[in-house]
């Protein structure tokens, strides 16, 4: 079968075209630009992707098109694809009934995490030779690329609650219908789609009711939002973690580099890793307890995170100059920032600097949603520059009253290495490229030493 893909660049939807062609189907794409790191990617698998819509469709004409969710009405190739009656569906829809049906779905859902959640548990059921396929919405440092397609009967994939394209507002993973289910956590997100926290909740029930009786959903206790969801109706056993009265875990160094899992007052293994944060900790127990759904042994997947390599932007060191380091991270919502900032504190200490560098790039971040809780989640860094295009919606002076604020990125640079010092560690965030930053960023520091 002929695959035409509209919006082949997102993470999501190259990570699909790498399925479909390991299923035997011929793949192109078009996007509205290639870029990386998803375009690098698809080159180096051989899919083919085109630049802009305002182009015909391939000759001859797919036999199916997919379109992606940032697609909608009056794009021109969706015009061209509704006015000759193609057959389309929604990636969601194409991988629930072409590659997930009649497979254990492992799923990972949560506002923050599901990718290192995600990356951690594929990984755990590879390290016990099961193989799996996964689908996963980021580079995967243990794995050639971010998704494969195995014939093993487990497939681990990353439960996105963005919803599914024009013509399906249900949230992408209703489709995916898992037995074994993670629920990291809940909070406000996607403005662009959802009115409110309610919404996104209504979304998340509506996940629940497609576990299968004989699956397992696992949580954390005192989440607010998901109690409210459990409390909507269940039909599945849960299995709670984070809480010292059942599965949790307890951190053996300052960093959580190393780590011990409990149940209770019972020790069931230990983990010492290159990760490092309290959340990372946590997200790692989700992975073990949710491979043990699926067969796996408590110490073998202990064994299998002292092997994992983690995930590109995440954390990830880019570079040291002038013994400044500079790292890049996908942290785009107050949450997450706190926590990674946190995170890099519990490796280096209370005496290091650290200088915080955000992009408010998501579109919940430029509306406006956050403005209020951006500021206290940047507090733990000692210096913090802000990246305000012209078009942001809201006062960055106001709303980040500690913060250097830069409206041309040439001058952040050149502010950041200026103020940066020997020792330094520099946290770059952001959910999209960053105009290149990080090595522009450390050219600087180069030609400055």
């Amino acid at each position: 079968m002929r695959i035409h893909i509209l919006g082949i660049c997102g993470t999501f939807m190259a990570s699909l075209a790498l399925l479909a062609r390991a299923a035997g189907h011929e793949v192109s794409g078009v996007d509205a630009q290639a870029y990386p790191p998803m375009s690098e990617l698809l080159a180096r698998e051989g899919i083919a992707v085109e630049e802009g819509y305002a182009r015909s469709l391939p000759d001859p004409l797919p036999d199916l098109v997919i379109i992606g969710n940032a697609l909608s009405r009056a794009n021109p190739l969706v015009e061209t694809v509704l006015r000759q009656g193609l057959p389309y569906r929604s990636g969601a829809e194409w991988l629930a009934q072409e590659i997930l049906q009649g497979r254990w779905v492992l799923a990972v859902a949560g506002t923050h995490g599901k990718s290192s959640t995600s990356a951690m548990l594929a990984w755990i059921l590879e390290y016990a030779r099961l193989e799996p396929s996964f689908l996963v919405g980021a580079e995967l440092n243990n794995f050639a690329n971010s998704a494969r397609l195995t014939d093993s009967p487990f497939f681990v994939i990353e439960a996105d609650e963005y919803d599914t394209a024009f013509f399906d507002k249900r949230a992408k993973f209703v489709h995916y219908h898992p037995r074994t289910l993670i629920l990291n956590n809940l909070e406000y997100d996607h403005a662009d789609i959802y009115p409110d926290l309610a919404a996104i909740e209504t979304q998340f029930h509506h996940l629940l009711r497609t576990v299968p009786d004989n699956g397992l959903i696992l949580r954390p206790a005192g989440e607010e939002a998901l109690e409210r969801v459990w409390r909507r109706g269940h039909w599945t056993p849960d299995l709670l973690f984070a809480a010292a009265s059942g599965w949790h875990v307890r951190s053996e160094s300052a960093d959580a580099s190393h780590f011990s899992i409990w149940d209770g007052q019972q020790k069931h293994g230990e983990v010492q890793w290159q990760s490092m944060g309290e959340f990372n900790a946590q997200n790692a127990l989700a992975a073990i307890l949710a491979a043990r759904h699926a067969g796996v042994p408590i110490a073998s997947s202990c064994a299998a995170l002292g092997e994992f390599r983690g995930l590109r932007r995440r954390l990830e060191l880019r570079g040291t100059i002038r013994g400044i380091a500079v790292f890049d991270d996908f942290a785009h919502h107050p949450t997450a920032i706190a926590k990674t900032i946190a995170a890099l504190r519990s490796r280096v200490g209370p005496e290091v600097r650290i200088l915080a560098v955000l992009e408010p790039r998501s579109n919940t971040m430029r509306l406006g949603i956050h403005e209020k809780t951006l500021g206290p989640s940047l507090a733990a860094a000692d210096a913090v520059f802000l990246y305000a295009p012209a078009d942001l919606g809201w006062n960055p002076e106001q709303a980040v009253p500690m913060a250097q604020v830069h409206r041309e990125l040439d001058s952040l640079i050149a502010a950041v290495a200026q103020a940066a010092r020997a020792g330094d560690q520099i946290l770059v965030m952001s959910n999209g490229a960053f105009g290149g930053i990080h090595g522009r960023l450390l050219q600087a520091m180069e030609t400055a030493a």
